[in-house]
């Protein structure tokens, strides 16, 4: 059975910095498109960062030199380092895992609130 256990969020003041974990059971990190997704209240889930191990990872323009992703795989972990937080960055946020022929994979989400 596959699982996607997020952990690391928080309430944290703007300008502070929180790293949320997914930590993967049940499938090889190594071999999916690992993501994390945010989905504020009343708005559509969004695509945060995306990392492979062939490419370099990608980012959504607003949080573009704020916010790092990161894979530890023989941990079978992959981290979102987020530094700079504003209070738009409040969401829920999501781990997934896809892979291509592969049934796509996503955590339960973990809370992040930036408010002072």
């Amino acid at each position: 059975q596959v699982q996607l256990v997020e952990s690391g969020g928080g309430l944290v003041q703007p300008g502070g910095s929180l790293r949320l974990s997914c930590a993967a059971s049940g499938i090889i990190t190594s071999l999916y498109v690992m993501r994390w997704y945010r989905q504020a209240p009343g708005k559509q889930r969004e695509l945060v960062a995306t990392t492979t191990s062939s490419v370099q990872p990608n980012y959504a323009d607003s949080v573009k030199g704020r916010f790092t992703i990161s894979r530890d795989n023989p941990k079978n972990t992959v981290y979102l380092q987020m530094n700079s937080l504003k209070p738009e960055d409040t969401a829920v946020y999501y781990c997934n895992a896809l892979r291509y022929g592969y049934r796509e994979h996503w955590g339960q989400g973990t809370q992040v609130t930036v408010s002072s």
